[in-house]
């Protein structure tokens, strides 16, 4: 991803020594340069006749050929292209296309002007009649490997994970190409000649195209100003641990906004002892006509709790792990096109939910509350854990926690009378979609003035299984097993002290949530 002028410069310095490696090397194969052919024999004899020796080899290198040939790759290609686009990231679906296509061309084209003879061998392994340079398997999983690397840089946050990606990428190029020669079907100047290629075109393609989605601004309908651009001030809310480069962030959020006609950025940053609330106070006395929040679910919520009610707007950016309220409201999880829509979206009014209970103060949720089940997966979450694996930690503690005892509740909807449960958990809704899109509440929508309640009670851990499969096909049937109600308030009493969470933040342990919902109470920035 080619962003900032340094990061360019590099590209085009990159670019210059591949394609300028790939036309030397072209050029000495082409005469036949004595050097080059002495090498490639000496250097492929050994694998070659490794493979021939060995039977476990040549399958084993066969198999990777028939896998890393254009076909599987061609479709490989679509079937990425087409989950980016349906992930909202239609520049990076096209990026990938043109770049293996445009390799597969160039690979084709070299092939013809070159016209190298395949290496020669006394018991050849596998005969192949198109020209050697370069190898078409090395040019594609190089342009495969750059184009995943580019990707993985644009998309994924976590450092340790963006280098595990680039790590594997670059691994399995490497095995491709050895592949190559010791099935001794190319020459190690073939392979070469593949990489430098391949390189090339990524390069190439990320300086010209830029895959990253093109700001609203520049795209949609203009919002009208209520005043001058100069004045037009945005304010900045910041955790810092949930992004990896603080610094580079606020210099792409402050390029963002002048492009989209913003004046100044003002700046704060969460601290261990104030998660936004503060900051957020600070930024709506500022003078900002709309406020950036960035960070987890916690960030968001003393963000949103502050601002409710004072008609300022908060675009979400969503840096956290769970990040429900921006997956519920449809914000781009990649931080780039989040920026871009609290810059440039429009505004939504949507809910708040109060809350209240035994052993807590008074508190507010944005996406749901729960007590049992739900609220012990948050508790046994490592936070060291999951700082390697993200949402995952989140999974591994709900298969710990699946057999929580159940515990006796009465719930009252809208100052009903109480009715009496069993359940295993139980959860208020303000919106309904858990991460990877599990529709718990389908019916649930944040604006609509309702909370949503829904109890789950297994009875053995088997019983999950039909439970889940209910939920995952909004399912709306209810019995013991599945209990759904709909209100503006809601208490919930349970019979002995449950773990409690608001928005994926655990609170204390406690016998009873209340909660009304205050409609329209926040807004929100949300995609046009």
């Amino acid at each position: 991803m080619i962003v900032s002028p340094p990061q360019r410069v590099k590209a085009q310095v990159w670019a210059v020594v591949c394609s300028a490696a790939f036309t030397l090397l072209a050029v000495l194969v082409a005469q036949h340069a004595e050097g080059i052919l002495a090498g490639d024999r000496e250097v492929g004899r050994w694998p070659y006749e490794f493979t021939r020796d060995h039977t476990w080899a040549r399958h084993l290198f066969l198999g990777i050929g028939r896998a890393t040939a254009f076909w599987p790759l061609f479709a490989l290609t679509f079937v990425a292209a087409a989950l980016l686009a349906g992930r909202r990231l239609r520049r990076a679906g096209i990026f990938v296309l043109i770049t293996m296509t445009t390799t597969s061309l160039a690979t084709t084209a070299t092939k013809l002007a070159v016209d190298r003879d395949r290496p020669s061998w006394d018991d050849p392994l596998q005969i192949l009649s198109s020209s050697s340079f370069p190898s078409g398997h090395s040019s594609g999983i190089a342009a495969a490997a750059g184009t995943g690397i580019v990707i993985a840089t644009m998309l994924i946050r976590r450092r340790e994970l963006r280098r595990l990606v680039v790590t594997a990428a670059v691994l399995i190029a490497l095995v491709v190409g050895a592949d190559r020669v010791f099935l001794g079907v190319h020459n190690l100047s073939d392979v070469v000649g593949g990489y430098l290629l391949g390189a090339t075109i990524v390069l190439l393609t990320a300086l010209v195209f830029d895959p990253q989605p093109r700001s609203i601004a520049l795209t949609g309908e203009t919002q009208p100003d209520t005043m001058p651009p100069a004045r037009r001030r945005v304010a900045a809310i910041l955790n810092p641990i949930k992004v990896d480069d603080p610094a580079g962030f606020r210099s792409m959020l402050e390029k963002m906004a002048t492009d989209s006609g913003w004046g100044e950025v003002l700046w704060w940053e969460t601290e261990a002892d104030d998660t936004g609330y503060a900051m957020a106070h600070e930024a709506a006395v500022s003078g900002a006509e709309v406020v950036i929040a960035i960070g987890g679910d916690g960030t968001i919520r003393a963000v949103c709790e502050e601002l409710a009610g004072t008609g300022i707007p908060v675009g979400i950016v969503p840096a956290g792990t769970g990040n429900l309220l921006a997956r519920n409201l449809s914000i781009p999880l990649y931080l780039r096109a989040a920026v871009d829509v609290g810059l440039n979206g429009q505004d939504r009014a949507i809910d708040m939910v109060r809350v209240t209970g035994d052993d807590m103060d008074e508190a507010i949720f944005l996406v749901m509350a729960g007590m049992g089940f739900d609220a012990a997966i948050m508790e046994g979450v490592n936070e060291e854990f999951k700082k390697k694996v993200g949402w995952l930690a989140y999974v591994w503690s709900a298969l710990k926690a699946l057999m929580f005892p159940a515990i006796k509740v009465e719930v009252s909807v809208d100052g009903g009378e109480p009715t009496t449960h069993r359940a295993r958990t139980v959860v208020i809704g303000n919106v309904g979609t858990l991460q990877a899109g599990m529709p718990l509440i389908p019916d649930a929508a944040p604006d609509d003035g309702q909370l949503d309640v829904v109890l789950l009670y297994p009875r053995s851990f088997l019983a999950w299984l039909p439970v889940a499969a209910r939920v995952l096909t909004k399912n709306r049937r209810t019995d013991e097993s599945i209990v759904r109600m709909t209100g503006r308030s809601v208490v919930v009493r349970a019979s002995a002290p449950a773990p409690r969470q608001l928005d994926g933040d655990l609170i204390s342990s406690g016998r009873e949530i209340s909660a009304v919902c205050e409609q329209g109470r926040l807004l929100v920035r949300v995609p046009r």
